[in-house]
């Protein structure tokens, strides 16, 4: 099927009882070695990351590439060594002394107009030293895209159909729930990369691979099982979104 978008990939980790995160919003570290291999070959695979503020929040990093091969792989085919890391929120609102900022990785802001004004303000602050970011160093982010729908939070779709005319073709989105939900609903979510790991996490306020208000089962998109494999205590499901 022709896209208009990048082709797009979830990937995350999840508990047993399909939990991404603890009650209090953590950051989910029980993912294992093997785990986080998997997840920077699909980061090393991709021309661009996508994540949620909260994802950001939460970590207040992203997982770069660091693998030889798949550094070397990435030459190869005259790509950049780092895949570019694309940050969406709708308000703007991102602390920026987190490390995310001083990773050595091409970062964007994809926003609202409210949201580019509301980091814009946070960068016009100035620091202990009466600095502002514009007078001490370059900006955090690359490039700022803005993408408006009526209701004011950002047009995805739009956005993505932006990435394409950039010759950006396949896009990772690791997460939150609330971005896959949105993206789901959406119809741009093309595979999913789940790993089930081996512990039980519940609490209703837990948040889940797909947030939202959720789809009633005869409108909740189906899936293709690609393919199970397991690594000691983790399960590593590879689905497709089936479409007519």
């Amino acid at each position: 099927m022709m896209l208009n978008r990048p082709y797009t990939t979830v990937v995350l980790a999840m508990s047993a009882d399909g939990k991404i995160a603890d009650f209090r919003r953590s950051p989910a570290r029980f993912g294992s070695g093997s785990d986080q291999a998997h997840l920077e070959a699909q980061i090393a695979a991709s021309d661009a990351v996508l994540i949620g503020a909260g994802t950001l929040r939460a970590y207040g990093t992203t997982l770069t590439v660091s693998q030889t091969i798949l550094l070397q792989n990435r030459i190869n085919q005259g790509q950049p060594s780092q895949p570019l890391h694309i940050v969406i929120t709708n308000s703007g609102e991102l602390n920026p002394e987190i490390r995310f900022f001083q990773q050595h990785i091409e970062r964007w802001l994809l926003t609202t107009t409210m949201g580019a004004n509301s980091w814009q303000r946070q960068q016009d602050k100035p620091d202990f030293r009466g600095l502002t970011t514009a007078q001490d160093c370059p900006p955090k982010f690359a490039e700022i895209m803005v993408f408006d729908t009526l209701t004011g939070k950002v047009d995805i779709s739009a956005a993505l159909q932006h990435l394409a005319s950039l010759d950006i073709t396949r896009l990772a989105v690791l997460g939150g729930g609330e971005l896959v939900a949105s993206m789901l609903e959406l119809d741009l979510i093309d595979e999913l990369w789940l790993t089930v790991c081996p512990l039980i996490l519940g609490g209703a306020s837990a948040p889940t691979p797909v947030g939202g208000v959720g789809f009633l089962s005869p409108f909740a998109p189906k899936l293709e099982l690609l393919k199970v494999h397991q690594v000691e205590q983790e399960v590593f499901l590879h689905y497709r979104v089936q479409r007519l």
